[in-house]
């Protein structure tokens, strides 16, 4: 069987790349632009560093900002009414896995209109047609959002997250433009960088993993190993390294797959709200720890691109050397070890809901409900 990979048309790497979004929109005669960004970067301004490039461009455009961290199917449905009225005939989208889900879910909804029940599009829905074009502004180094053909949707009545897999959802453009990401908050910086971490970890391991995202993964490793604590400070070399690694994340695992550890982040998500970056952290030792045993030598891989000798190591100790740097970086960034929200009488539905997530099949190793529900224990 062949393996598929799938990239954008293009992509804008370092220092001043926002600039390059009017001269593509213009280029391909984009008139009416729908530009999704949420409400707090409205708020700070991080979005405005976009739309005045619009604004001097003379560029019609409409913002629409109501979207949650975690997004809802009310977002989508919103941002569809928007995009409708606004005749938009591109999307730009500024920020996060936030932003950009939104605007997956959108732009498929307007050129496939058959699927406008948004929890249709749930796994890989067999739409016909590309997503109105989307021109992705990654503004956190972490989601990757804007190399993947995924995106995760809540459905707040049902309580849970579903993942829709689609190669219609390409953003046809990229902007990695480490500028947008220096106002983030140290913890957001620690968050989702910890996530771009367990994209690349998890993604390295997957059932699907072959040369060429094995490559692209343990890039990744290396650069967020070395990077993720400096950009956390201030460091700007280390945000542009964050900024690249995060990236090169997203062009394995979206190809590949994940595993369990994003399964379950789902689930802690979507009952109590926790965010993913945050639910992806506290969960990557645990997932290691749960998946080792059937990881070969690529815990070896991953002590090395982390830096750690493993010359003179047993299997047993370059697994743990992994798993023991792992639970280093996520202590120096500052992500919790426990999840005060999860519930005893949640552990049942939690624990179900993770294993039938779209994440889960990717994962190395078969998991009972009951080995789901310690895995969640140790975070209590």
């Amino acid at each position: 069987m062949a393996n598929r990979f799938m990239l954008n048309e293009t992509s804008y790497h370092g220092s001043g790349a926002i600039l390059n979004i009017v001269p593509e929109i213009e280029s391909r005669g984009f008139k009416s632009v729908l530009v999704c960004s949420d409400k707090s970067l409205v708020e700070v301004g991080v979005s405005k560093k976009v739309t005045d490039l619009l604004d001097e461009a003379r560029i019609k455009y409409t913002l629409f900002s109501d979207i949650k961290p975690n997004p809802t199917i009310e977002n989508v449905l919103a941002g569809v009414r928007a995009a409708k009225e606004s005749k938009a005939d591109c999307i730009v989208a500024i920020g996060g896995g936030s932003s950009m889900d939104s605007a997956k879910a959108i732009g498929i909804i307007i050129t496939n209109p058959e699927f406008s029940d948004v929890r249709s599009l749930e796994g890989v829905a067999p739409t016909k047609n590309p997503c109105l074009p989307i021109i992705a502004v990654a503004t956190t180094a972490g989601t990757a959002a804007e190399v993947t053909i995924n995106y995760v949707i809540t459905d707040v009545e049902k309580k849970r997250k579903f993942v829709c897999v689609d190669r219609h959802d390409m953003p046809i453009v990229a902007v990695v433009d480490p500028d947008m990401m220096k106002s983030m908050p140290k913890s957001l910086k620690a968050f989702t960088g910890m996530d771009a971490l367990t994209h690349a970890i998890e993604g390295y391991i997957t059932r699907g993993a072959w040369e060429m995202s094995d490559m692209f993964h343990i890039k990744a490793i290396e650069l967020i190993a070395n990077n993720l604590r400096l950009s956390v400070n201030g460091d700007d070399e280390g945000a542009k390294n964050m900024a690249l690694g995060q990236y090169i994340a997203g062009m394995g695992f979206s190809n590949v797959g994940l595993g369990i550890d994003h399964a379950m982040a789902h689930t802690l998500s979507a009952y109590y709200d926790v965010p993913h970056g945050k639910a992806c952290a506290m969960l990557l030792p645990i997932a290691m720890e749960f998946n080792k045993e059937c990881s070969g030598e690529k815990y070896k891989d991953i002590a090395k691109a982390f830096g750690v000798d493993v010359s003179n190591m047993t299997q047993e100790e370059y697994r743990d050397a992994a798993i023991n740097e792992v639970l280093k970086l996520a202590k120096d960034v500052g992500i919790p070890t426990k999840c005060e929200e999860i519930k005893e009488e949640d552990l049942e539905a939690l624990a179900k809901d993770s294993l039938n997530d779209a994440c889960y099949p990717g994962n190395p190793k078969e998991a009972t409900k009951e080995q789901v529900i310690e895995m969640f224990r140790k975070l209590m």
